[in-house]
């Protein structure tokens, strides 16, 4: 008989595991108190507290629970949607102890900074201690990566238990067969263009720490800035470009940066996700130059933002919000869109929307002349039925959530437009706002938004998996405890 809830070896397979990211998440956030030594602030110490605790709690839930090994599918989501919860709100405990403030604000900006959405409850960034600056920065490096991916290839031995948990971040791409290999590989590549990034913006003349900060906010399509102004505040056209060509390289597939070398640049040429890409800010650049007389840098720069769901911005939210209508459309059909699966991007991602497009052409076909076609081929590729119609529904899933979202959204402002907009830009991950989104919004909004930008990065199924589990076991824990309660009042 299939087991539909948690028993207790079920918790104890997931404690012992969500151990080791408790673990490599401790130990990330203890980083920052190298730039609050470097600059003298003395205001980190007390941040430390809490990444002690979780390092402490992991190496507790790994020893405790080390003979209870065998994952399943079921343990992996579970596991990586509690992990990047942990994440934020470790994060979020930081930030309280040193700033003092509200713990849900605390708590969006770290989930926030963890899954690359970019959006921000601080209205003046520029007076965060530095120390808070680069964890936020670190926050969204990591993050683009995967939380769980970058600690089980740190921590966890290679083998099927690694496989599990490399899925359960709505990660299949191979670059090797081995998935250790394959981590190793991604990484280097995500180093190397880091380092790439941060000697560009120091050519460019940015200051060191302006230079890292904005490289690990860019190359992990994350956007949050360290400036009130975000890459806006630079104002400069190479600081622009060099940040365009980093937002690009994050939301191409790491198969085809791995695949660039060896063969001389056209793996990437001939890639259909990245060729839709570049297609995709084409038509919307010529569309919204017809549409506005804005600079074409301008115009351009928010583009790449919205389909490589970076989220960085050279125009502040009342510029942004005083676009023509079918501009603010046009930017909010790419951020849902976005940018290559196997990258480091939010929202649909491009395969699925093609593959969506074919599928509707394809059962257009089987209508016009009924040959019961159920294949059709992108990119050398044959997609059957099954992954068409998965397509589909996740499609049709997220845009469920985005509509729900919108009309709360709009509910608790009274701005239909500007609030679809924020909406959609916080489920996609992407950090672009018209203002809606601050420090003044309501409770309710901020909860739903932080829901939002947890389910966008792990692509909605993992979560649903998890809230699934999570109602059946209590379920099945208070049918439990009534029984144990009849026999009590039966004995008596």
């Amino acid at each position: 008989m299939r087991i539909n809830y948690l028993s207790r070896q079920d918790i104890k397979i997931i404690l012992h595991y969500l151990g080791y990211i408790m673990i490599g998440i401790g130990v990330i956030l203890l980083v920052p108190i190298l730039i609050d030594l470097c600059y003298l602030e003395n205001r980190y110490f007390i941040g430390l507290i809490p990444p002690a605790i979780s390092i402490g709690l992991g190496f507790l839930f790994v020893e405790m629970f080390k003979q209870y090994d065998k994952l399943k599918f079921k343990h992996s989501m579970f596991i990586s949607s509690v992990a990047w919860l942990w994440a934020g709100f470790v994060g979020a405990i930081i930030m309280m102890l040193i700033l003092d403030i509200s713990f849900i604000d605390a708590f969006f900006e770290n989930i926030s900074a963890w899954t690359g959405s970019g959006l921000t409850m601080f209205s003046d960034v520029e007076s965060l201690p530095m120390s808070i600056l680069f964890l936020r920065s670190l926050e969204q490096w990591i993050g683009g990566l995967g939380v769980v991916i970058i600690f089980i290839n740190l921590l966890i031995k290679p083998g099927t238990s690694a496989f599990k948990l490399y899925k359960s971040e709505a990660r299949d791409d191979r670059i090797r067969p081995n998935i250790k290999n394959t981590l190793n590989k991604t990484i280097q590549i995500y180093l190397i263009y880091t380092l790439f990034g941060i000697i560009l913006y120091l050519l460019a003349g940015l200051p060191l720490f302006d230079s890292i900060n904005l490289t690990f906010t860019t190359i992990s399509t994350g956007g949050m800035s360290i400036k009130n102004a975000n890459v806006g505040f630079y104002n400069n056209n190479i600081v622009y470009l060099i940040t365009m060509v980093l937002m690009l390289l994050g939301a191409t597939s790491f198969t085809v940066h791995y695949n660039l070398v060896k063969t001389k640049g056209k793996s990437i040429i001939k890639d259909i996700q990245f060729q839709a890409i570049i297609l995709s800010i084409i038509i919307s650049g010529i569309l919204i130059a017809a549409i506005t007389h804005m600079a074409p840098m301008n115009v351009i720069f928010h583009i790449v933002s919205a389909v490589t769901t970076t989220g960085a911005n050279i125009a502040s939210s009342s510029e942004l919000a005083s676009w023509a209508p079918a501009s603010l459309i046009i930017i909010m059909l790419l951020m849902v869109m976005g940018g290559s699966s196997g990258s480091t991007v939010g929202a649909v991602k491009t395969i699925r929307v093609i593959t969506f497009l074919r599928g509707i052409n394809l059962t257009v076909t089987n209508v016009i002349a009924p040959k019961r076609v159920v294949n059709t081929k992108i990119a050398n590729k044959t997609f059957n039925e099954r992954e068409i119609k998965e397509a589909s529904s996740y499609i049709a899933v997220y845009l469920m959530f985005l509509i729900v979202s919108w009309i709360i959204m709009t509910f608790y402002t009274n701005d239909p437009i500007n609030s679809l907009f924020d909406v959609t830009s916080t489920i996609g991950n992407v950090g672009l706002s018209t203002g809606m989104i601050n420090g003044s919004l309501a409770t309710l909004p901020k909860i739903m938004l932080i829901f939002l930008m947890w389910i966008g990065r792990l692509e909605i199924i993992p979560i649903l998996l998890t809230i699934q589990l999570g109602f059946r076991t209590f379920d099945q824990s208070l049918k439990l405890a009534k029984r144990k309660f009849r026999r009590i009042i039966n004995l008596r």
